[in-house]
């Protein structure tokens, strides 16, 4: 079965097995013992510390291991604004950034610190003189992704990194999902980063803290990894991690398989939208992740997308708004103001057989077009239906429509209009809805959805940008939100 979820969690390299298994009998003393077992565990954690200092690009003594890569996000957000509480108690950071960094940031508004939040644009890059601009004298640090987890794009690492130098702010990068692909470039002066994503066992993050940059270690303490993260280190995980990154990094390998799989990438982002009608591919087209594609499609439900390609022999992942979990959009597609239906990410681990994304482009048509066919979507979602069931009759039934009540957004001098009632019903329902509406009134009129799932905030505009409607606007309602949509074409 075609894994095809690097980004969540690589397949366990086959070198992190080895040293796994070997270091289970060589290194279960403790490492801060001077008897025979324990020199034996110090001397094979000090291996890892110096194997992963030269992966990551830094001295040995920079380094730590933690519990995992979200606990060394923790650890270095909090640690570093601690330390410079005199300076400042200002948090910048980009609205894409994984949830680790942004829950660090969160506990950190609780304690009375503040925080910037950078917006990105539709590819979901952040602009450097956007960066120069949000630094100020009160900033204690800045925080930027290396590469986002959900659409690949990579950030302008090295020029940010130059900017806040400049400043006197520390810059703290997560290398999570870019750290395989080889070193961070740039003058960063922390770096997190987890096993699990480079084929390393799970339950090991690494972070990095350059020397001159202020730190103040948070939470329980103790003497080991200087302090900086508490607790019996779990060697034969580290060992077999620093193996894995060890062995990413010897020959020419990893830089012919990124080749490679970009490639294969570039494929997928081709013929999906040649594929099935109505779908966006979303990220950065050019600096990008080489095996991580993220692509939208219309009036397709996420969760269900994700069981019938799990069915079809395909294990893809979703940062899709109408997860069970969540019902809520992703903050990353919410940010760049992009489609939230329907998601899904491709991440190819190494070694992927292109047969594997062939057999993948062939399935995928007929799933999307099943799990639209339930949901009672029109044929490319473009024929008209009668707009005549009331609100509550399923996905499939047709909207609820009526004449446009008086105080309805539009003016008097607009053609009358449409309401459609999607109260109560999770995306992509609402969308589907505004799509069968919107044929029903002439060129010129509006379609007004009441809809009170926060998805629709973001997946009507984004509809409207990929038919070539007018997003006119929002407004409050009694319940929920009504959007207004003039009919362009």
């Amino acid at each position: 079965m075609p894994y095809f979820d690097a980004a969540s969690a690589a397949p366990l390299h086959p070198v992190a097995r080895e040293a796994l298994l070997a270091s289970l009998d060589e290194g279960w003393a403790d490492p801060a013992r001077l008897y025979r077992e324990g020199r034996r565990a110090r001397l094979l954690l000090d291996a890892a510390r110096e194997a992963a200092a030269e992966a990551v690009g830094c001295r040995p003594d920079e380094v730590v291991f933690t519990p995992s890569g979200t606990q060394a996000v923790h650890s270095g957000v909090l640690g570093a604004l601690a330390a410079r509480r005199r300076v400042g108690r200002r948090l910048l950071h980009s609205a894409v950034e994984h949830s680790a960094v942004l829950h660090a940031a969160e506990v950190h508004t609780a304690a009375g610190g503040s925080c910037t939040e950078l917006a990105v644009d539709r590819t979901g890059r952040v602009a450097a003189g956007d960066v120069a601009a949000a630094l100020s004298p009160d900033t204690a640090l800045a925080c930027l992704q290396s590469a986002n987890h959900e659409v690949g794009t990579e950030q302008p690492v090295e020029e940010v990194a130059a900017l806040c130098q400049e400043a006197g702010v520390p810059l703290l990068v997560d290398a999570a999902q870019s750290l395989p692909w080889g070193p961070v470039p740039g003058g960063w002066s922390l770096l997190a980063a987890s096993a699990h994503k480079w084929g390393g066992p799970p339950g090991v993050g690494l972070l990095a803290v350059r020397k001159g940059t202020r730190f103040a270690p948070q939470g329980p303490r103790d003497e080991r990894e200087a302090g900086r993260s508490p607790g019996f280190e779990n060697l034969p995980a580290i060992v077999a991690a620093a193996a894995s990154l060890r062995a990413l990094r010897a020959g020419q390998e990893t830089a012919a398989e990124a080749a490679r799989l970009r490639k294969l990438v570039d494929r997928i982002r081709s013929r999906v939208p040649e594929l099935v009608p109505d779908v966006e591919v979303v990220g950065h087209p050019v600096h990008r992740l080489p095996h991580l594609v993220t692509f939208s499609c219309l009036y397709v439900d996420g969760e269900a997308l994700l069981h019938e390609l799990d069915r079809a022999g395909f294990s893809v992942s979703s940062g899709s708004s109408c997860t069970s979990s969540t019902l809520t959009p992703s903050h990353v597609l919410r940010a760049m103001g992009v489609l939230s239906e329907g998601n899904v990410r491709v991440s190819l681990p190494y070694g992927t057989d292109g047969a594997e994304v062939e057999r993948f482009l062939e399935v995928l048509p007929a799933v999307v077009r099943s799990v639209r066919e339930r949901l009672g979507v029109p044929a490319a979602g473009r024929e008209p239906v009668a707009a005549t069931a009331t609100a509550g009759e399923g996905p499939e039934a047709a909207p609820a429509a009526a004449a446009e009540e008086p105080g309805e957004p539009a003016d008097s001098a607009e053609p009358a209009g449409l309401v459609v009632d999607s109260l109560g019903k999770r995306c992509p329902l609402p969308v589907i809805e505004l799509a069968k509406a919107i044929l029903e009134v002439p060129v010129g009129g509006t379609v007004t959805v009441l809809a009170d799932d926060e998805a629709a905030r973001l997946d009507i505009p984004a509809w409207c940008a990929m038919r070539e409607q007018e997003y006119v606007g929002e407004r409050a309602a009694e319940r929920g939100a009504a959007y207004v949509v003039r009919r362009r074409a």
